[in-house]
């Protein structure tokens, strides 16, 4: 049961970073600002991926799991395809979405899971 759900983390961390890679460029006008709300969106699921993972797999591989198949993914479609194309291309949102992710996600992937933060001991009184 647990190879399932660490096959279910690598799917995931798959799939968010092929949606990622093409979603982190979306952006919309307010005012004279861009609103990179793609990029956002991104970082936001990939956090929430990465810590899922961990809470179903009861340990932080499986945050892991989520993050470096996401890596895998995004460096996939950062480099140029063979027809000259780039899915993610240079610049500073760009660069935003990659070196965010990793931070975020790394940083979502050290901390332990939920029960795992509790301290055991006696009930408190009251």
């Amino acid at each position: 049961m647990r190879v399932l759900a660490y096959l279910g983390c690598l799917l995931a961390g798959l799939v968010i970073g092929i949606a990622g890679a093409f979603l982190q460029g979306a952006r919309f006008l307010v005012g004279g600002a861009t609103v990179p709300w793609g990029l956002v969106l991104a970082l936001v699921a990939l956090l929430v991926l990465v810590r899922a993972g961990i809470e179903v797999t009861r340990s932080r591989w499986g945050g892991w799991i989520v993050l470096l198949a996401w890596i895998a993914s995004t460096v996939a479609f950062a480099a140029e395809l063979p027809s000259g194309d780039l899915v993610i291309s240079a610049g500073g949102r760009q660069m935003a979405y990659l070196l965010g992710g990793v931070i975020v996600g790394a940083a979502a992937a050290t901390v332990p899971p939920v029960d795992r933060l509790r301290r055991p001991g006696p009930p408190p009184a009251g």
